[in-house]
């Protein structure tokens, strides 16, 4: 039996989550793309709270600007809120073009993965 795309996804993110999890010192930047946007959020699983959080939605640009611009707002974002070294969860996306156009931006706006 053939899995579509998505659920060959959802199994690569269930198994990567299993691995990895968010602190408070150190959270999980979560990944979410979609055909238009792409959206980021820092999350501490142990108290399961949103930090800081980004999307494209606003950004003009391609695809992979609007990414790495939402890389750096969210890097900003979580200098304000104190937090300065995350763990990176590209939630079963390949770690190419637009994911890590944002993982970069990240970099860039001064986060350490």
């Amino acid at each position: 039996m053939q899995r579509t795309k998505k659920e060959s996804r959802q199994r690569i993110k269930l198994r990567v989550r299993r691995k990895i999890n968010g602190t408070t010192e150190r959270p999980r930047l979560s990944v979410f793309r979609s055909n238009k946007g792409i959206y980021c959020q820092l999350v501490d699983d142990i108290k399961g709270h949103t930090l800081a959080a980004a999307s494209s939605a606003d950004i003009a640009g391609t695809k992979s600007e609007k990414s790495a611009a939402t890389g750096k707002l969210l890097a900003e974002r979580a200098l304000a809120a104190g937090v300065t070294t995350i763990v990176f969860d590209r939630s079963g996306y390949l770690y190419h073009g637009r994911v890590k156009a944002l993982a970069d931006g990240a970099r860039e706006g001064g986060l350490k993965f």
